[in-house]
């Protein structure tokens, strides 16, 4: 029998602090991963699954759906997704987040969003924020102190986070015109995503 020890990636998640719905939480930090309660058990099959591969040095492709940078993103249209999609263009670069009201992360990538949305939206930046919180109210009590003009929907059957393989709180995709996967990211972590965010965005836009 193989014991395996399962290390999470430096950085690839972030401590959760001062969540009043789970008082029984004595640490004082949550890790922003799919093995919250909050979330599925098939999706926290796949993060374990994700990680016991990924320690073995076995590819994930044959093992694990997910979503890789040079893949075409699946069409959002066919997830049965809450809330409005934008009429994106050919030519537009769309950068896609998936997020949880429970996630500390969050709560720090949101003005980062808007920052960029108020920056290149103009320019052909799409930003849709995909919410995978089980309860609609718990994404809408979220939404009331983080201010966002960019497109929104929820993920309530997690159909697309699954397709996409999502094994931490936030990730994203960044897409080109074509809706070829260029750029990912996994987690957050201040100027330094948004720096990397930036500089992405900019490479896509030919400037």
């Amino acid at each position: 029998m193989v014991l395996i020890r399962l290390k999470v990636p430096a950085g690839a998640t972030a401590p959760f602090r001062g969540e009043r719905k789970h008082p029984a939480d004595r640490s004082g930090a949550r890790r922003c991963t799919l093995r919250a309660k909050l979330m599925r058990v098939k999706l926290i099959n796949t993060a374990l699954v994700t990680f016991c591969l990924a320690s073995l040095g076995v590819g994930l492709n044959s093992a694990v759906a997910g979503v890789k940078t040079g893949d075409k993103f699946p069409e959002l249209g066919s997830f049965e997704l809450e809330g409005k999609l934008p009429a994106a263009s050919t030519n537009s670069i769309v950068l896609i987040d998936f997020w949880a009201s429970w996630c500390g992360p969050c709560k720090q990538s949101f003005p980062a969003m808007e920052e960029l949305h108020q920056r290149y939206g103009g320019r052909g930046l799409v930003i849709i924020a995909v919410n995978v919180d089980e309860k609609r109210a718990d994404m809408d009590e979220f939404l009331k102190r983080a201010h966002a003009s960019f497109s929104i929907v929820r993920d309530g059957k997690q159909k697309l986070v699954e397709k996409a393989g999502i094994g931490t709180m936030p990730s994203s995709f960044l897409l080109d015109g074509e809706g070829r996967v260029r750029f990912t990211h996994s987690g957050f972590r201040g100027e330094e995503t948004k720096k990397k965010y930036a500089e992405e965005i900019e490479s896509l836009l030919g400037k």
